[in-house]
């Protein structure tokens, strides 16, 4: 069955960077388009970025634009984050999450037909 995993969450200083991972099984990953969606404690779920099967189309939340880079390795079956210049309002659980299809569904998560369990990332000097 589908499963996704998520790693590379970690207590780090403002400023500092993180890559998380997102290892994918049970499905074609080139076939999906791919999102990574946060929620912080106390606060609802938040779209961070998505990218395209191909992995040529990303697409970014303003609060996070120039600083987060999504990427994917399909050889890998691997879905990233890179996070650069970390905040503290950075702070949340990490989650990522398939489209239906190969074209990114952006921020909405209600058409996500599978999420991974999450990673913790913890901005804090």
């Amino acid at each position: 069955q589908v499963q996704l995993v998520e790693s590379g969450g970690e207590l780090v200083q403002p400023g500092g960077s993180l890559r998380l991972s997102c290892a994918a099984s049970g499905f074609t990953f080139s076939s999906y388009a791919m999102s990574w969606v946060r929620q912080a404690p106390g606060k609802g779920i938040e779209w961070v970025s998505g990218i395209n099967g191909y992995g040529g189309t990303t697409i970014y939340a303003d609060s996070v634009k120039d600083r987060f880079t999504i990427s994917r390795d399909n050889a890998k079956n691997t879905l990233y984050l890179q996070m650069n210049s970390l905040k503290p309002e950075d702070t949340a659980v990490y989650f990522c999450a398939k489209c239906p299809t190969i074209v990114t569904c952006g921020g909405r998560t209600y058409e996500y037909d599978a999420w991974g369990q999450g990673t913790q990332v913890t901005v804090s000097s």
